[in-house]
């Protein structure tokens, strides 16, 4: 049985350990907080509850549970480990120190991986001795319920290193996007800032308000985008393809996107406005009851994409 060791058992931590478990690997979980290591328990039962009547706890949603265990350290939870999944926080010079001290102790051939956002891993792990086996395996929240990891290498980090990685996210059930090379936000968030500063900028202006905007993407885009993305689907808008609807429709969308909103759409009076739409889920509690809601949803989507998926197989 592979061994997969997670680095921080916070939401995103947990939720991979939950992603690594269900698929059969055996999961040892360390967090420097002792408090977080006695709730994971709890933690991964709760996710059990939520997720096993969609099919998506694994063949056996007990099993999955018994294959997660705390490690008192983190010599114990690295030992023996082929990757590493670490999910602390955000910061440059906390993710420096954690991952000298990983490279020190995992052992020579288990790749570190970060679950970073923001940091590329020539940032944080640039002269390690093992600097070779580091990378960033970027996931989306909450990394159980949508599939997709962007795994992004440093300029240093060793292509088979890479390749072992892509195996083993895909060998978990996740869907691998391999990252030629390192830019700041990876794929998705930079895919996101765009839509979310225009978005900002029409609610802002008044073309929009905040219901609309999440009615156009929720009703809209994505719908399509929930199983093709923008470059399928863009193929299929015009009877010639991709081509013809370049050629169509591509002078009017650079228009569009010349004028389309940048980084000066970030505003406090858009902050304010999407704040004023919110103002029954702005407290912790609302808004963990808000989160329940959505990944109750994202696990009934993710069964009914996997059953559309196993029909078309079979029919083929």
């Amino acid at each position: 049985m592979s061994h997969i060791a997670i680095v921080g058992a916070g939401l995103i931590g947990r939720a991979w350990a939950f992603v690594f478990a269900r698929s059969g690997f055996d999961v040892r979980v360390w967090d420097r907080d002792a408090q977080v290591l006695q709730r994971l328990d709890a933690d991964i039962e709760a996710m059990i509850q939520q997720t096993a009547p969609f099919g998506q706890a694994g063949p056996d949603p007990q099993a999955t549970a018994s294959r997660i265990r705390a490690a008192a350290t983190l010599e114990e939870a690295l030992s023996g480990a082929d990757l590493v999944q670490e999910s602390g926080p955000e910061v440059i010079d906390i993710k420096r120190e954690l991952f000298a001290r990983l490279d020190a102790v995992a052992d020579a051939s288990t790749v570190l991986a970060s679950s970073s956002s923001a940091l590329l891993a020539s940032s944080f792990a640039a002269g390690l001795p093992g600097a070779a086996r580091c990378l960033v395996g970027h996931p989306v929240n909450p990394p159980h319920l949508v599939p997709v990891v962007e795994i992004s290498p440093a300029p240093f980090t060793s292509p088979e290193v890479t390749a072992r990685a892509r195996d083993i996210y895909a060998r978990a059930g996740q869907v691998p996007v391999m990252m030629k090379r390192e830019i700041d936000g990876f794929v998705l968030n930079r895919l996101q800032a765009v839509v979310l500063a225009e978005s900002l900028r029409l609610i802002e202006q008044g073309y929009v308000d905040v219901q609309g905007l999440d009615d156009t993407i929720r009703h809209g885009l994505g719908r399509r985008w929930a199983f093709m993305g923008p470059m399928e689907t863009i193929n299929l808008n015009a009877p010639g393809g991709a081509a013809d609807y370049l050629g169509r429709y591509g002078q009017m969308m650079a228009g569009l996107a010349r004028t389309s909103a940048r980084d000066e759409a970030f505003t406090s009076t858009g902050a304010e406005m999407v704040a004023a739409a919110f103002a029954g889920l702005s407290t912790p509690e609302t808004v963990r009851a808000r989160q329940n809601w959505r990944d109750t949803e994202l696990a009934a989507l993710a069964r009914h994409l996997g059953d559309r998926a196993a029909q078309s197989h079979t029919q083929e």
